[in-house]
Order: C-alpha cells, then structure tokens, then sequence
C-alpha cells in the first residue's frame, strides 16, 4: 500500500511538471481545467466503489493511482498536440546541473511548506494530547479546502508574472487584479466560519457540546490565517517569480522557527487553540516581511488603496453580519445567502468591483 501511495504521488508530481510548458506558453483555460482533472476522476472512481459498495483502504488507493497514471498519460499526450513530438534523450550534464540549481530554492520552499503543515499535528500529540491533535486536524482540514483555491490561482499569476519580468508597469496591473481575484472570495469564506463556524461540523454527531467549541474555536483562529493568506499570499507569488526565491525561503524558513519556539512554549498548556493561535502569528511575521520586500527590492508599488479597500469591506461584511445575527434569528443557509447577497454591493460601493472592469471582462 505504501508503494501504491507513494507511486501514486510521483505520478502527481510528474503531472504538474507536464502543466509547466501549458502555463508558461500561457494556455490558462487549457491549465484550470488540467488541475482539476486527476481530483474529479479520483472523485468518480470514489463514487462508484461507494455505489457497489467495495470503498476500502487498498480500494481507494488503487483509485488514486489510477486516477493519477491517467492522468500523467493524459497530460502527456496533450503536451505531444499542443507543441509536437516530445524528444526523448538525456539532457547534457552542464544544463541539467545549471536545471537543478536553480530549481533548489523551489524545492526548499515546497519542503519548507510541507513541514509547516504536519509540525503542529505532530508536537501537539507529543507534548500536549492525541484528543487536542484532533480538535487541531478537524479544523486544519477545512482550512485546507478553503486554501485549495488560492493555491490553484496564484500558479496562474506566477507564470504570468515570471512572463512581465522586467516591465514593472505590467507586473503593477497584474499586481492590482490579482490582489482583488485572490482575496474576495476568501474574504466572504472567513467571514462566514467567524460567525457560523459550528456550521463545519455538522457531521461530528457524536462529539460533545465542549469538544465541538474547541473545534470551532481553533477553525476560527486557522482561519483568520485565511484572512492574511487573502491579503498577503500574492506578494509571496511575485517575489518567487521575480527571482526573489531564496529570499522567500529563508523567510519561510524563520517562521517555522517562530512557529516550533511558540509551540513548544504554549502547547503543554493551551493545546490545540495554542497551535492555532502561534500559526496565525507566524503567518502575519511572514507576510509582512513579504510586503516589505516587494516594496523594497521590486519596482513595484504595493497597492495600498487596495488593501484599504479590502479590509473595510471584510468589516463592513463582518458589521453586517453580526448585525443580522444579533437582531434576527435566521437559519445559518437563509443568512449566509443574505450576506452573499449583501456582499455585492460592498464590493461596488468600496471600489473593489466597478461596471467598467466587468464590462472589459465580458465577451463582445
């Protein structure tokens, strides 16, 4: 099994080398719906071993790596019609090692990410209790799904960034747009567990009342991370594309730092809601430093009005919505679509969204 998962992963990986020719020739519709692919097959395999009634362990991860050698075969032969007969010869030992260099932060900063994500989960079963890693990891799962879709967009202005390099105007604009695509939706998202973040666990029938605050707690503290990633995650997308990488890394790499000291000052005693409490504070170190930098060794100018904008409509939509709450006593669905609806108009009447863009965007 663990071959399977682990052949199933290189396969994964090999499918997202073959993306990086489709996005650096700027083929993003053809990219979006690659990145989805392998997820929706695995999806379906899923559904029908649900449906017969033969969902398993080695099941599903035979699904996956079905879904997973698909795809890369897919992949390959899309790559095979979009730019011709691939070459199949080893590469010369000069630009191969010249390759792996210059690849070597990427990789840092992707083994960095990683060990960021399972460090809490692991200290917190060590030094506090295997129930708190629990309470941590039920709430870390949401935060995940909800990160998947900055993770998907910023890939597409790396590559567009990378293709400005040098033309400090341009790399502005794509600055602009995407500082508003990335953090508007992860706006209303944080928004929503704030105030109806019990609506997470509906499936967890059999944890007791206090079990369930905890979680709803340390998804409420994870997701105010959501709230920095929505503001800064896209400064860190322009300095790695802008050859700005090692940098990157080394800043990752401290608050990792931060984060270990912090836990292993606070875990013993607070537990999950510690874990929660010392990512978020990393997280803000980070992204400021990432600020800083794009303002410092960049051309380009950070989009302060933007900013501005953006945090006066997540509080006015956080006004709203505790107004709502305390005033009227909705059902959590008729209230969060009330707020969506609401929402719209923030957008417009904070400069966020105007009529002239959509019109732009609009096909003629």
């Amino acid at each position: 099994l663990l071959a399977a998962v682990g052949g199933s992963l290189l396969l994964t990986q090999y499918g997202l080398f073959l993306r990086g020719p489709v996005q650096a020739r700027q083929h993003f519709n053809t990219d979006a719906l690659l990145s989805v692919f392998e997820k929706l097959l695995a999806l379906a395999l899923v559904v029908l071993l649900l449906l017969g009634k033969g969902l398993t362990m080695s099941a599903y991860i035979g699904a996956r790596l079905a879904a997973a050698a698909f795809t890369a075969v897919l992949f390959l032969g899309l790559l095979k019609r979009l730019f011709g007969q691939l070459p199949h010869r080893w590469p010369r030992r000069g630009p191969a090692g010249q390759l792996l260099r210059g690849s070597l932060p990427f990789a840092f900063i992707a083994l960095l990410y990683g060990i960021n994500e399972r460090v809490d989960m692991v200290l917190l079963e060590r030094l506090s209790s295997a129930q708190e890693a629990g309470y941590y990891a039920a709430a870390y799962r949401w935060l995940d799904a909800v990160m998947m879709y900055a993770w998907t967009i910023l890939p597409l202005f790396f590559a567009r960034f990378a293709h400005a390099l040098g033309r400090p105007r341009e790399l502005r604009q794509l600055l602009w747009f995407g500082q508003r695509v990335v953090a508007v939706p992860l706006l209303f998202a944080v928004a929503f567990v704030l105030f109806r973040g019990e609506m997470l666990f509906w499936q967890f029938s059999r944890s007791t009342g206090p079990e369930l605050a905890r979680m709803v707690r340390c998804s409420q503290l994870l997701f105010l991370n959501v709230l920095v990633h929505a503001f800064f995650a896209i400064y860190s997308t322009l300095l790695t594309s802008t050859r700005h990488q090692k940098v990157v890394s080394w800043l990752i790499a401290f608050s990792i730092a931060l984060n270990l000291t912090l836990n292993l000052l606070l875990l013993p005693r607070y537990g999950a809601v510690a874990a929660a409490a010392n990512t978020l504070v990393s997280v803000i170190v980070v992204s400021l430093s990432y600020v800083w930098l794009v303002a410092r060794r960049t051309q380009v100018a950070v989009p302060w009005r933007i900013l501005a904008r953006l945090a006066l409509a997540f509080g006015l939509l956080c006004g709203l919505w505790y107004a709502l709450r305390t005033g009227l006593s909705l059902s959590w669905w008729l209230e969060t679509g009330l707020m969506a609806l609401a929402f719209i108009p923030l957008l417009f009447g904070t400069g966020l969204v105007s009529w002239r863009e959509l019109r732009r965007l609009l096909p003629r």
